[in-house]
């Protein structure tokens, strides 16, 4: 629920969405370290990051978590749903993140840099769920 905070006009200072969202957290007392480095590094950020010159500033700031599942869990949900909540694959849902940035904006190239990994990390989800017994 947390993961897009940095969206929130009030919070935006460098435009990077991780980062603005993830200070922002770190600085509310309620919130917990590892969901703010989950909001910080949702998705493959760091890629994102290098493409705006922010990498050094995340990495720092925000470690990687050492739980690959639970990274691989958060890009699930950012990455196969739409911008309102409805279901769809990885492969409509970077579609419809080009298509809304453009493939030459700093987002379309980080996402046709990250896409390999995004579906990677779905398919982790998806193998887990089934030895788990769930569907997805």
């Amino acid at each position: 629920m947390l993961h897009d905070i940095g969206y929130a006009p009030p919070l935006v200072r460098t435009g990077f969405h991780p980062l603005d969202g993830a200070r922002y957290l770190r600085g509310v007392r309620a919130a917990d370290t590892q969901v703010v480095r989950l909001v910080a590094n949702h998705s493959y950020a760091l890629l994102e990051a290098e493409e705006r010159g922010l990498r050094d500033e995340l990495a720092d700031e925000f470690p990687l978590l050492d739980d690959p599942l639970l990274v691989d869990a958060l890009v699930y949900c950012d990455m196969t749903t739409t911008p309102d909540g409805c279901r769809m694959t990885s492969q409509e849902r970077l579609s419809e993140i080009t298509s809304r940035y453009g493939e030459d904006s700093v987002v379309g190239r980080f996402i046709r840099q990250a896409a390999p990994h995004i579906h990677a990390s779905v398919d982790r989800v998806r193998a887990a769920a089934a030895d788990a017994g769930v569907g997805l």
